[in-house]
């Protein structure tokens, strides 16, 4: 079956959450990332959120997603061949515990390119007063399948293409045989794909796989302890291309390249370009990078 053009303008949400430093923290500790930012209850300023723990709160709301676009006529079969291929998401501010988050979707583009049909999806995350949190751009791609539809994206944030300067650092991050469980329960996104052999192999995968949105975040991780003096607040901006996967227990490859200034915007923000690679040498996360600047 074709996939119809009609799920574009498609909504879901929205879905209201709240946030505690329960939940904070267990993401964090689900990376083995223990910056204090995350944990230090006694330093004397509110704890944040690891960056890319903005994906919790996105992530029902995707789910809810997939089951609207049963209405418009796409199979359960087609849902399980979507596939979540890349990640912009833009940082207005890091949560914090005690935050009550709002999130939407709408989906905003689908057409055809070679592995299928790719729709574009816009989530918007507000906090009580609604105040922009974060706002991310996400392709998805129907592997496989075709679209009657040529509707680009026309409103989303302008490409982040960052070159590389000078020789990477490599840092290894060891991937434990149930990291896929344990970030599974401390993000709160459960797909069984990465839990579920059966599922796993029923969806041709090899065994099960760590979800990609981990794999982007060992990456910011280490953008922060490296590039960023241990300051998350300072991440903006992060992109990222999915790609191979990562098979547990492994070890993954985490490349930072230099800083590249962004003289265009005017207010002295930085780009750290990174890659994921996994034990096989083959890129995880691609084409990744992260914009740093003071936060407003």
């Amino acid at each position: 079956m074709v996939i119809p053009a009609s799920l574009v303008g498609m909504t879901a949400g929205p879905i209201e959450h709240d946030v505690d430093e329960r939940w904070t923290m267990a993401y964090a500790a689900s990376l083995d990332d223990h910056n204090p930012a995350y944990f230090d209850t006694t330093a004397g300023r509110p704890l944040v959120a690891h960056p890319v723990f903005a994906v919790c709160p996105e992530w029902p709301v995707i789910v809810a997603s997939r089951d609207a676009s049963l209405a418009h006529g796409v199979t359960e079969a087609e849902v399980l061949t979507s596939i979540h291929a890349t990640h912009d998401t833009t940082i207005h501010r890091l949560v914090t515990p005690g935050d009550r988050l709002t999130t939407t979707l709408e989906l905003v583009a689908l057409e055809q390119i070679k592995p299928g049909a790719m729709n574009t999806t816009r989530l918007v995350t507000v906090d009580a007063d609604g105040e922009s949190v974060t706002t991310t751009s996400q392709c998805g791609i129907y592997l496989g399948q075709h679209t009657d539809a040529d509707l680009p994206d026309r409103g989303g944030p302008d490409p982040l293409e960052v070159g590389r300067v000078g020789d990477p650092i490599e840092l290894e991050v060891p991937i434990a045989a149930g990291a896929a469980h344990t970030y599974t329960e401390c993000a709160r996104i459960w797909n069984p794909i990465h839990t579920d052999k059966a599922v796993a192999l029923a969806s041709g995968l090899p065994d099960i796989i760590l979800h990609g949105t981990a794999n982007l975040a060992h990456g910011v991780t280490a953008v922060v302890d490296h590039r960023a003096d241990g300051r998350p607040e300072l991440v903006r901006r992060i992109v990222g291309r999915f790609a191979a996967m990562v098979e547990m227990p492994s070890t993954i490859t985490v490349r930072l390249w230099d800083d590249v200034p962004l003289d265009a915007t005017g207010d002295g923000h930085r780009a750290v370009p990174f890659e994921v690679l996994n034990a096989d040498g083959a890129p995880a996360v691609r084409n990744g990078a992260v914009v740093l600047g003071e936060p407003d």
